[in-house]
């Protein structure tokens, strides 16, 4: 399979929606929804927004199944990217509507958007790298464990403890750096 080629399963999926199958809708949505939830929740900080931003995701993934282009990635990145463009449009939105009713100013509701895009990004690389990475951020920085209790915990060495972590910073560091210097493509949140 060439570096551009999509995953059969994103391939076959793309054309299952094309085709209007509503039970494919429904298997993405099995497969993505806690995603699209979450990473909504991280960005608006609130269940109703996060429930609205998922409807709005996959009803524009319905919609839309041809804008999704395989060159620029799976679709679970795909879809992670609209949720994020959704759920930052619907806080500016919100955020734009709050200034204006007390005076303040734009310039704090694009440092909340910043704040709330690093931290859904980095959210979204937690979730998609591989398991053992994962596990060892988890250990290391959500339970506060050393590096020798998350080797003990996993059942790995220290030294393959010490390198998963290593490996899972660097792909967040990367992450977040990207999601400083670039803006997200077009999606559902682009259209105004």
């Amino acid at each position: 399979m060439g570096k551009d080629t999509p995953p059969r399963w994103d391939r076959r999926m793309q054309q299952r929606l094309a085709r209007g199958e509503a039970a494919a809708l429904g298997e993405l949505y099995d497969r993505f929804a806690s995603l699209v939830h979450s990473q909504a929740h991280r960005v608006l900080d609130d269940d109703a927004a996060a429930d609205q931003v998922t409807r709005e995701v996959f009803g524009y993934v319905w919609e839309n199944p041809d804008a999704y282009d395989p060159r620029q990635g799976s679709m679970r990145f795909w879809v992670a990217r609209l949720t994020h463009d959704q759920a930052v449009h619907r806080l500016r939105e919100q955020e734009r509507a709050a200034a204006a009713e007390s005076g303040g100013g734009t310039e704090d509701v694009e440092q909340k958007v910043r704040r709330a895009s690093v931290a859904a990004r980095a959210d979204y690389i937690v979730t998609s790298m591989p398991a053992p990475l994962r596990a060892a951020l988890e250990l290391a920085y959500f339970q506060r464990r050393d590096y020798r209790q998350t080797a003990a915990d996993l059942g790995v060495t220290a030294d393959e403890a010490r390198r998963r972590l290593r490996l899972g910073l660097q792909l967040l560091a990367t992450a977040n750096t990207r999601a400083l210097e670039g803006s997200p493509p077009p999606g559902p949140g682009s259209r105004r």
